[in-house]
């Protein structure tokens, strides 16, 4: 796809109404100067400097969608706390609906919390993390309520996705449910699955990362040929239309039913931190599906902007304007 045609199609991502279902996760940065080490222990004290809330997990699926400007509808379980007020906060302050977020009593809302330190001239480093979450599944009466929500909206998306980081929101009666309401409409479906793909029998679009599809089929790695014999399994085993399988520095791998597609890396001497770079690529290319393009273009433009993400540090989004500025660069660089 030609410069110009990836640079209006990135134009036609705004509006487009998009659904995430997930498993959404407050990332949770406490900052502290070292100070000195405690006599309790040979640990270090840190002196408090600051706390910042990140979306993470679908959160950030959820916040990527919304900064490349679709019009984002989010369901997930929250619990009743301060996290999770803090991430709706988050969210709705970026124009994102959130009354599909069900809080739920009876579990915390999924915290991962680290722990950064670092001195007046150093660069701070993470010292620990600590994770927070509920290994139960949902109640019947919580599960309810989610599917209510996304049976009363689900018909106005041009597009949903399922972020499934293990933790319990997707269920399986929601994950039928979605899959087949879009087959019904004909609306793209895609899934991100961390550990339990082979269960979205029926979906539209499958994205992977190279180990999770590697896990998926039994293999140890995807090496030579195993690649592609990868992603023809997932194809027939997932009655897919596209699986998606991306793979660091060596770009990404789209398997059709037709053909095998390989769009490489678009800036890969400039890789600075790969977290969320997934989430990205995911719904980026679901919002360029609602806008019309094919599944080889909105993988090109998927690429480009998880570029932009893994130059910033941490859990990360582009934006419109960054996208069209990286597709820019990586063209002008090409003559």
């Amino acid at each position: 796809m030609l410069k110009n045609e990836l640079i209006k199609l990135s134009d036609k991502l705004a509006g487009h109404k998009v659904m995430v279902i997930g498993d959404m996760v407050a990332d949770i940065y406490l900052e502290g100067k070292i100070s000195r080490i405690s006599r309790e222990a040979p640990v270090l004290v840190l002196e408090h400097c600051g706390e910042i809330v990140v979306p993470g997990g679908a959160a950030n699926v959820v916040h990527n969608a919304a900064t490349l400007g679709g019009a984002v509808y989010a369901v997930g379980l929250i619990g009743d706390d301060n996290a999770g007020q803090l991430l709706t906060q988050k969210l709705t302050e970026k124009g994102v609906n959130t009354a599909g977020f069900i809080i739920d009593k009876s579990r915390p809302t999924i915290t991962k919390t680290r722990v950064m330190a670092g001195g007046l001239a150093t660069v701070k480093q993470q010292v620990v993390r600590i994770d927070r979450e509920s290994k139960q599944m949902p109640s019947p009466q919580i599960e309810a309520a989610a599917l209510e929500y996304i049976k009363n909206n689900i018909r106005d998306m041009a597009a949903v996705v399922m972020s499934d980081y293990g933790s319990g929101a997707v269920t399986p009666v929601i994950r039928q449910f979605v899959i087949e309401e879009c087959k019904k409409a004909a609306k793209p479906c895609l899934v991100d699955s961390r550990y339990d793909i082979l269960s979205f029998a029926g979906v539209t679009l499958v994205k992977q990362n190279e180990a999770e599809a590697a896990a998926a089929v039994g293999y140890e790695n995807l090496d030579g040929d195993k690649l592609i014999d990868a992603g023809r399994k997932l194809l027939a085993k997932l009655g897919a239309e596209v699986v998606m399988i991306t793979l660091g520095a060596q770009g990404m791998s789209l398997f059709e039913k037709d053909k095998v597609t390989h769009i490489p890396v678009a800036n890969v001497s400039e890789v600075y931190d790969v977290s969320g770079a997934g989430d990205t690529v995911v719904v980026a290319t679901a919002l360029a599906l609602a806008a019309g393009a094919s599944y080889v273009d909105a993988a090109r433009l998927a690429n480009f902007a998880a570029g932009v993400v893994i130059k910033k540090l941490g859990t990360a989004t582009t934006t419109q304007h960054e996208l069209k500025e990286a597709i820019g660069v990586y063209h002008e660089n090409c003559r």
